[in-house]
């Protein structure tokens, strides 16, 4: 498989935050071709629709080679609780589908989460942690983890942590909103993860996609370094010109949720820059540049 052949990409979840910076990174490849869905073009929760959008994007190649990065998901963590079977096929079995189609005839670059882990470590987890999910999102996740690895072929499943971007609702945006409209935030200090800018990750995402060599099976993507959601909002004041005084700390405890929160999401990404990928920037730093793009509106 040679880099310099071009590339003809399929991108699901097209319409989402991720997505959309994928869109924005692929369209920096003149030479490579683009197909990009979202919910509107396929139903994930219909095989046989899943499976014919695979097969017609393979069909259309026209010798390039073939890339899927499924950016697709059931992300409402807490509806999940109450919609487990949805969210099964949709973050279970769909990942499943596209592996099959995908075997022997292109590459498959997957993203799965940290919530397949318990959040009870204290050291980032390594990308052979055992997984054991407390919520039906992360249940799902695992499901369709464990789909792909049965099905094997040129498949990475990427995991990622506390992403935001400029598109769709995330934390960064709705401390940004609140910094507008409230003189206080209350935000939790025990919960501790990495944030990564979705910029970030939609060109590790590529980059895995493009180079010549597969990539190991599993590998974990964040911007490195980690905070508490309680110093990410603060470092979201600083960058605002707001005084961070105004975010205040709490526990989880005063903000139950229908779906646990993992305590600790930190994963090391040891593996990735092992695997010859460019090593992600800080999570300050790329705070900071991403903000400098515009959170507001």
């Amino acid at each position: 498989m040679s880099a310099a052949t071009p590339t003809s990409w399929l991108v699901t979840g097209a319409r989402g935050q991720l997505g959309h910076d994928l869109r924005e990174v692929l369209a920096r490849r003149p030479d490579d071709r683009l197909t990009a869905v979202g919910r509107a073009e396929v139903d994930l929760t219909d095989e046989a629709a899943v499976r014919a959008t695979v097969r017609d994007w393979l069909a259309a190649a026209d010798g390039r080679r073939p890339v899927l990065v499924n950016a697709a998901a059931y992300t409402a963590v807490d509806a999940a609780e109450d919609d487990e079977d949805t969210a099964r096929v949709v973050n279970g079995d769909a990942p499943g589908w596209l592996a099959q189609e995908l075997a022997g005839r292109g590459r498959l670059v997957h993203v799965s989460t940290d919530y397949v882990f318990d959040g009870s470590a204290t050291a980032p987890y390594p990308v052979d942690a055992p997984v054991a999910p407390r919520s039906a999102y992360g249940r799902t996740k695992a499901a369709g983890e464990q789909a792909i690895a049965a099905v094997g072929g040129d498949a990475t499943v990427v995991r990622t942590a506390w992403v935001y971007g400029r598109h769709g609702g995330n934390f960064v945006r709705t401390m940004t909103d609140l910094e507008a409209r409230r003189d206080t935030v209350s935000v939790v200090d025990d919960q501790v993860g990495s944030p990564t800018w979705s910029a970030d990750l939609a060109a590790g995402l590529v980059e895995i996609g493009a180079r010549e060599e597969s990539s190991p099976p599993v590998l974990h993507c964040t911007n490195s370094g980690q905070v508490s959601w309680f110093g990410l909002a603060r470092a979201v004041f600083e960058e605002l010109g707001a005084d961070p005084e105004r975010v205040l700390p709490t526990t989880s405890e005063a903000f139950v949720r229908p779906a646990p929160r993992p305590a600790y999401s930190v994963l090391d990404g040891s593996a990735w820059t092992a695997a010859g990928l460019t090593a992600p920037q800080p999570w300050r730093t790329a705070l900071h540049a991403a903000m400098a793009e515009g959170f507001r509106g």
